[in-house]
């Protein structure tokens, strides 16, 4: 019975270092998980808002340039959220369009929401960020013609190293489509491992000046 006491001193005598302590290494990993405590709350609420995972994308390549650059950050929502998702050709009668506000690379007015797919279905790459244009096939069977801004042909007309010739976007393959954007921001989740490591350091530094600080009022 006595073992079992002194573990649990032990783990109390652990928590309250981990909660109270001053040395760096204690300090370090409560700001770590704070940060991983807040990552996670934001992510959650992303979730709920957007309807789908993942809830932001970074641009990066210029294939819809201007209506959307590299380093884009991108909220992603479910493509039946806040609406159908509409095609480029089923919104010319109503003139609905997102991300819209210049033409594309031949001077052409665009239209339409613009999704967030996974090429043939495939989750060994990138999505890619492109123009709904119209759907292809009957209603039970086929898929998005889809179309970056900047591109002088459509995906269809392509393919991708590994994958091979891209095929109209399946409604599976679909991650969500793009609501809204914040230039310049998605250049930190497309370089987040030399960014976290940074601020690691950074921290780490911090909590080394902070103790050299107080030792010398001492």
């Amino acid at each position: 019975m006595k073992k079992p006491e002194s573990g649990n001193k032990q783990e109390e005598s652990l928590i309250k270092r981990f909660l109270k302590s001053d040395e760096p290494a204690f300090s370090l990993a409560r700001d770590v998980a704070w940060i991983v405590l807040v990552v996670g709350l934001v992510a959650l609420l992303l979730f709920i808002f957007s309807g789908t995972w993942p809830a932001v994308v970074a641009v990066e390549s210029e294939s819809m340039v201007p209506n959307m650059n590299k380093g884009d950050l991108v909220f992603v929502v479910a493509a039946d959220r806040y609406g159908e998702l509409q095609t480029w050709n089923g919104s010319l009668s109503t003139g609905y369009g997102k991300f819209n506000e210049y033409p594309n690379l031949y001077g052409n007015a665009v239209y339409g929401d613009v999704i967030i797919y996974k090429p043939n279905g495939v989750d060994s790459v990138h999505p890619i960020i492109h123009r709904a244009v119209e759907w292809y096939g009957n209603a039970s069977d086929g898929g998005y013609i889809t179309w970056g801004d900047n591109n002088p042909y459509p995906d269809q007309m392509g393919g991708i190293s590994g994958i091979g010739q891209l095929m109209p976007v399946e409604k599976e393959w679909v991650v969500g489509k793009a609501w809204f954007a914040i230039p310049l921001v998605g250049y930190i989740p497309l370089h987040i491992i030399e960014f976290a490591i940074l601020i690691i350091i950074l921290m780490f530094v911090h909590e080394l000046y902070l103790n050299s600080r107080e030792k010398k009022k001492k």
